[in-house]
Parts: structure tokens; sequence; C-alpha cells
């Protein structure tokens, strides 16, 4: 890896991000807060776009998986209950000289002494742990009583509401709920852009079996999610399944990969899919008192579910795709002189705009009128930008830079004035090989549902 090209491309990215709208940092005007994220108007829509493919293809696509959407806020005994209010924690080192706070296994090592990172200090203090949930109070009272925090996943009110949803859902092992929402860690260290941040998006999938069942679906499930990741433009090469060895291993977890992608600051988990056992629902059917256990019709048996837990994070996929899809390439500009092109090359599935419309000249009102009949046929279908400001290859480099997989251009031939076989056919052009083809008005639709799909 080429550590300045790869800072420097980073660098870029980020850049992007803030002047095309896909992410600004939060608070921006009162100097942000540190690992906090807002989204704007092309980072919502990518973002909605990955959540969308998500759940089509664990839950709509499948018979044996069915959803939910859970409260942030929970009771405090759930939270006893998972493990989380006493073993959720890093352990955390101050530096006495910069003031930095740590995480511990960001302190470096040089002949066995310990280092800060940051000044190169050795006067740091003792590890110690810190706890990564937000507390928060619920109720007119800021005491002990009404104490609670902000999940720290989404998985336990899966746990906590499976008998209900078993109950209403009527399904038979092995089946799973599904679930995208908020959670939030006080992370130490908050770094890498939007990689590591206290507020993010988890998609997750509690997947219930027997217990002879799991190891096997553990594989099934690791191979599931790579084609997920290959079918949004993500790059099997630049995947990777790590085996998480037993001693890193949540103890209650007989199997554990995480699947890494290779961004620009290193290799870095998207995903985790872990086989937990029976762990979960039997820490809460011994908290709660009430029966979590499942009953086999046919050999009659009671028993807590095995689980298998594929669970992503929306944020890091989102940019792991924006990392995958920047490109530099060359292209001639109106004068036909080679110039650089910035280009998001986004599957079109998920990009956040699939088609641009441009009338050839803004002062031509037969051009704009069937312009803008284009946009209201396809607007009911997909995302549309219409744009007639500027010159057709500035217009054509600003979709590229934002990822739009295609342009539509309307021009005189459309109107039938050069040549009558022309009429009502414009020039699509596709974003990356740049070659333009000439096509029916009333074959846009379905060519283009075609290609995005």
């Amino acid at each position: 890896m080429n550590s300045k090209a790869d800072a420097q491309r980073m660098e870029k990215i980020v850049s992007l991000c803030k002047r095309r709208g896909f992410i600004f940092q939060s608070s921006e005007i009162y100097g942000g807060l540190n690992g906090l994220w807002d989204y704007g108007p092309l980072g919502v829509e990518l973002k909605r776009n990955l959540k969308s493919y998500w759940w089509r293809a664990m839950v709509h696509e499948r018979d044996d998986v069915v959803g939910m959407d859970g409260s942030i806020l929970m009771n405090r005994a759930v939270w006893k209950a998972s493990g989380h209010e006493d073993t959720f924690s890093d352990p955390m080192v101050d530096c006495r000289v910069c003031k930095s706070r740590l995480r511990a296994d960001q302190v470096i090592e040089k002949k066995g002494v310990r280092q800060c990172p940051n000044c190169g200090s050795k006067d740091l203090t003792e590890p110690r742990p810190f706890n990564l949930m937000f507390k928060t109070y619920v109720g007119a009272t800021e005491d002990e009583s009404s104490l609670t925090y902000l999940r720290p996943e989404t998985a336990q009110s899966i746990f906590t509401q499976f008998k209900n949803i078993l109950e209403v859902s009527r399904k038979k092992l092995p089946f799973g709920i599904a679930q995208i929402g908020k959670a939030f860690r006080n992370e130490i260290n908050a770094r890498n852009f939007t990689f590591r941040s206290r507020e993010f998006e988890q998609m997750e999938l509690e997947y219930f079996c027997r217990a002879e069942e799991g190891m096997n679906l553990l594989e099934y499930w690791k191979e599931e999610r790579l084609k997920f990741y290959e079918n949004i433009g993500i790059s099997r090469e630049k995947l990777h399944v790590l085996t998480v060895p037993n001693e890193e291993r949540a103890f209650y977890s007989k199997g554990t990969y995480d699947i890494e992608y290779d961004f620009p600051f290193g290799r870095q988990e998207l995903e985790g899919v872990a086989y937990r056992t029976d762990y979960d629902l039997s820490q809460h059917q011994k908290a709660s008192g009430k029966s979590l256990e499942y009953f086999d019709e046919e050999t009659k048996q009671r028993f807590i579910p095995h689980v298998v837990e594929p669970s992503a994070g929306v944020d890091r996929t989102v940019l792991a795709v924006i990392c995958e899809a920047y490109a530099e390439d060359e292209a001639p500009d109106e004068k036909g002189k080679m110039e650089t092109r910035i280009v998001l090359r986004f599957h079109p599935r998920i990009a956040p705009i699939k088609c641009a419309v441009f009338p050839l000249l803004k002062n031509k009102e037969p051009l704009v009128a069937k312009a803008k009949e284009i946009v209201d046929l396809l607007r009911p279908h997909m995302l549309v930008f219409y744009d007639e400001s500027g010159a057709i290859g500035r217009r054509y480099r600003r979709q590229d830079e934002i990822g739009t997989p295609f342009c539509i251009t309307v021009d005189f031939e459309t109107l039938g004035e050069r040549d009558a076989k022309l009429r009502d056919t414009v020039t699509l052009r596709d974003r990356d090989s740049m070659k333009q083809e000439r096509v029916k008005i009333s074959d846009l639709l379905e060519l283009l549902s075609l290609r995005i799909a």
C-alpha cells in the first residue's frame, strides 16, 4: 500500500463528499461535534438505496425472514441481562502531556516502552475501562431509578421481541428477524471520516435455528453477505474474510467471521457474521422470567433456539461504496483537449440519481418542453435530475462526479429537424464508457429500468 497516495485519495474523497453534498460534519457552523455526521441531498439518497437493497435481499426476496423496527430506548434491565452494562467497554489510556484520550490498542510500543502515538510521550495513565454506552434518563427525575442508555446495537430488541414475532409470523425454524436502525457508542477516539462514528446505523439479521444447524448456517450467511457486497459494486478482490481467533471472540460465540474491505486508510471491518449460540435468548429468559422457548410441533420438544447474526454498518458500507466508486480518468473537454475527469462509478442500483436529462439549449422552447416531458415520463420510476445550464460537456462532468450512470440529451434530431427518421429519439450516454447511443423516447423507461436493476 502506498500510504501517501492512499492518504491523498482519502482527502479527495472527503472533499468530494462535502463539495457535492454527500456528507457534512454535524453542527458545522458551531465547529462541529467529533464523530457525528449529517448526510446531504446525495448522501441520503445513496444511504436509502443501500438500505432498500439490503431489505430487498434479506427480507422481501426470502420466505424465511420478517422485519421489525425496535425503539432506541429500552428498559435498563435489557442492558443488564445482555451484559452490556457491566462489560460493554474499551480500555482507555490518557496521555498526560498532550491530553489525548486513546483506546489502549492505539498506544504504540517501542523497545518495550508504551508511547503516545500523537506526541511520543511515555507519560501515560494505566488502562481503565470506559463504558461506551450513552446514558440518559426516562421521566421527570434524573436518578438511578430512571437511568437507561441509548442502544449500542439493534440486536437486543430483536431478542426481547422474539416470542411476539414468532407468534404473529407463524414461522418455523430456521427463520430470521431483520432490522435497520440507529445505534450509539461513545467512542473514545472517533476517526477515519464516517468509519468510526458515535451515532451510526446498523443492518442486522438474527437468524434463529437449531443447535446442530449453527455452524453450517454461519458458513451460509458468510457467503450470502459476500455476494451482497459484490451486488452493490464492491470488488471481490478488496473484500477479505477474517476468521476471528478463539481468544478474540465473544465468550458465547462458537464462530465469528469479519468481512473486511481495503479502505484507503487500511483494511477494516464492514460486517461481522457471528454464531452467538443460545446465549442472548437464555440471558433474557433467565432475567425476565418469561419463556423464550420454541415449541417444535413435530418432535414436541421445547428448546431455546441458537442464532447466527450477520451485522453490517450502514455508514461504513456507504463509505466503502464511495471509496470503491471514486476514480479519475482522462476525457476530452468541449475543444477536444484532454482533461482529468473525476467519476463515481456507482453500481446503477445504488447510485443516488439514476438519470439526468438535458435540453441541448435552454433558450429553445421545443427542446426544453421535450426534455421536461421525458423527466415526467421517468420520474415516477426513478430519481431524475434536470439540468439546462452550461455547455453539455460541463453538464456531463457534473453528473460523472456525483455518479449518475445515464445522461439523456434532447437535441435537434429529437425534433426531427435534420432527419425525420430520428424524430422522438434522444442521445443516451453511459457514464463509465462515455459512449453515446440513439434511443427512442418510447423505449427509454424499459431500457433504463433493465440497466438499473
